[in-house]
């Protein structure tokens, strides 16, 4: 294919810095793997023979856009009674990503401008400029705490919305209540739409997970069972918000990814009633064990939760400390994936304790050593 055949749009991406990293592992022989930004734990039975049974009855066709009734209107319940609103409708998205896709391209018209925490998910500033939209960066270093104030300063007439993450990928931080009443009013006084991604809302460890919905009638929600329920691969997750909003992610859904994948769907029914407590329980103490052990030795904001921490780098820049660890297999991912700082690096504490005590070992000897000479 000639290369003069590829849009523009094509062009200003790269290939994802955590793709990279996934790459080298398969040319390792025992790599120490705490990349990856996935449960290290599989799909509950439950939701597995729910999704079986699902496919041996046949249901494997599209199921209506909006997604299977009895898994909306489930949803649809537990977001009433949760939030009690009188305009919040819900859809069954492809996945969590899936659901940011459509309210990009629901919301945001060229020059708009979207206001994006730094650190940030790797997604956020691609699919804002997929869309024409300009990404407009709100510093949050060195605690990654949301400022107020900066995101105060930041509003111009072109802004149209706030992407907030908490508990957030790839920092692990959970933004205070006070923090989130904060940003949720600024939004709805400056009429700007705010988004928030809630996929790791059931991993808060040290305070009750708070969503700006709470406040701001108007948010709209993303959230799903990737993480909560180990259903990265299935694809399902959730979107609600006011009406005319989820109608026109709906009409977009239909041209785009046409369904979320049907039988699965059903499995998400059966996972809304599965108690995933012992995971929050497990998770946490993973995390306690790994700060334990790092603390001394790197500089590491608080992270509440979701299974991430972003130390910053004991010596040199995020991506020299991230070609040390790649060169002793221990796969970590470079803050510059998630930045426009490279002064830090994303570990994920969501694999088995003998890995992480590889990691723990592995992290700690790096930082002795120091870093190449200049």
């Amino acid at each position: 294919m000639a290369e003069q055949w590829l849009s523009q749009r094509t062009l200003t991406f790269d290939s994802s810095g955590i793709r990279k990293v996934f790459d080298l592992a398969e040319r390792m022989e025992r790599p120490i793997n705490l990349s990856i930004g996935q449960p290290d734990f599989d799909v509950p039975e439950d939701a597995k023979r729910a999704a079986i049974d699902a496919i041996q009855q046949g249901k494997n066709g599209y199921s209506v856009t909006q997604g299977i009734a009895p898994l909306r209107e489930r949803l649809q319940a537990e977001v009433a009674q949760r939030y009690g609103h009188a305009d919040r409708g819900v859809l069954i998205t492809s996945g969590t990503s899936g659901g940011l896709v459509l309210a990009m391209l629901a919301l945001i018209d060229p020059g708009d401008e979207v206001i994006v925490f730094d650190p940030y998910f790797v997604m956020y500033p691609p699919l804002v400029s997929m869309v024409g939209g300009n990404v407009v960066l709100v510093d949050t270093y060195p605690d990654f705490r949301l400022p107020v104030d900066r995101v105060e300063e930041a509003i111009t007439p072109r802004t149209k919305a706030i992407l907030l993450n908490s508990p957030a990928n790839p920092t692990g931080v959970v933004a205070s209540e006070a923090e989130i009443r904060a940003i949720a009013q600024l939004a709805a006084e400056r009429n700007i739409v705010l988004v928030s991604d809630e996929i790791y809302r059931l991993y808060c460890y040290d305070e009750p997970f708070f969503s700006p919905a709470e406040v701001n009638q108007q948010t709209l929600v993303l959230e799903g069972f990737s993480k909560t329920h180990g259903m990265t691969g299935w694809r399902v997750g959730v979107a609600h918000g006011p009406t005319a909003l989820i109608e026109a992610m709906t009409r977009l859904q239909q041209f785009t990814f046409v369904c979320a994948p049907h039988p699965l769907q059903w499995g998400a029914l059966a996972a809304v009633d599965i108690d995933m407590e012992a995971t929050r329980t497990t998770y946490r103490r993973k995390r306690d064990r790994v700060l334990e052990a790092l603390g001394e030795r790197f500089e590491i904001a608080s992270p509440g939760g979701a299974f991430y921490m972003f130390p910053k780098a004991p010596w040199g820049n995020g991506r020299e400390f991230v070609d040390a660890a790649l060169a002793n297999e221990l796969l970590i991912i470079p803050g510059n994936v998630f930045s426009r700082r490279d002064t830090h690096f994303r570990l994920s504490y969501a694999a088995d304790d003998e890995t992480l005590e590889r990691g723990i070992e592995m992290l700690l000897r790096l930082a002795q050593q120091g870093g190449p000479r200049r």
